[in-house]
């Protein structure tokens, strides 16, 4: 599939089961959501939306806000009808499921992606219909800032204690993504200097492929309660490979070649601050 076929599919997959209620509010069904993110069974779908619910409640939110129960009639064979229970969610909850769903399937990562910047889009404004590439870089520079916190806690709890021993857990899920390139590797790939960190001067595309690395491992180390920090640096490294894979078969580029942006995230971010204030 070419990269632009993948862009094609990733935003009308989303967008064509977007419902919009009275008030205006956009909202997704859940059994719409399991069909387009290829899940067969809703009893396994259900598990990314417990998980999404947790994650929900655990982030400070009311569950109910983003998660509303209802009933609704679907049509069976010689115009007969049954009552099936379905789920309205909200962008934020269609969010926390794709972060939570089978790492397995491809179209997770697009669903990822569209979501984050999806709800970066809305906080800007609400009737923004296009981000530019500087704010798909702020969005997901920002989710992968949240994620690796996720990641550090599920690496602690699989054993990997010290600065050192997360250094190398690091390394390894680089290495897996980047065709053996450490991060030291990749630090002078982009001519960086010593101090600047490697994810602020990484283009919306790559920052996106690294989210993906990030929070399968860290679904992947807390679903197989993976223990051993050498187990757990294989995993990161795997999850990194596969992810490498997965561009590969989408006819992506690979994440090494890919431009680096002349402005780091870092500067734009704070650049955006400035103007807010002076506002």
């Amino acid at each position: 599939m070419a990269k632009k076929e993948v862009a094609t599919y990733s935003q009308q997959t989303f967008e064509n089961i977007k419902h919009i209620d009275e008030n205006g509010a956009e909202f997704w069904y859940a059994r719409e959501l399991q069909s387009a993110l290829e899940y067969t069974e809703w009893r396994n779908f259900e598990k990314s939306v417990k998980r999404a619910k947790e994650a929900c409640s655990a982030s400070g939110f009311v569950e109910i806000d983003h998660f509303v129960d209802v009933n609704k009639m679907i049509d069976l064979a010689k115009g007969a009808q049954r009552e099936i229970t379905d789920i309205k969610l909200s962008r934020y909850a269609c969010y926390l499921i794709v972060m939570n769903g089978d790492p397995r399937k491809e179209v997770i990562a697009l669903g990822q992606t569209y979501f984050a910047v999806k709800t970066r889009q809305k906080e800007i404004s609400d009737t923004v219909t296009e981000l530019s590439e500087d704010e798909k870089r702020l969005a997901i520079r920002d989710e992968v800032s949240i994620r690796n916190k996720f990641l550090a806690s599920s690496a602690k709890a699989a054993g990997v204690e010290t600065p050192m021993d997360y250094a190398v857990f690091q390394n390894r899920g680089y290495q897996g993504l980047y065709n053996g390139l450490g991060m030291k590797d990749i630090h002078k790939r982009k001519g960086l200097k010593k101090n600047q960190q490697i994810l602020d001067h990484m283009g919306a595309t790559e920052l996106a492929a690294n989210l993906f690395r990030i929070t399968q491992t860290d679904d992947k180390l807390r679903r197989e309660n993976i223990k051993g920090k050498e187990l757990a640096n294989e995993t990161h490294f795997a999850v990194g490979k596969k992810v490498r894979q997965t561009i590969a078969e989408l006819g992506g580029t690979m994440s090494e070649n890919l431009p680096t942006p002349k402005i780091s995230a870092k500067k734009l971010k704070n650049s955006r601050i400035k103007g807010v204030t002076k506002q």
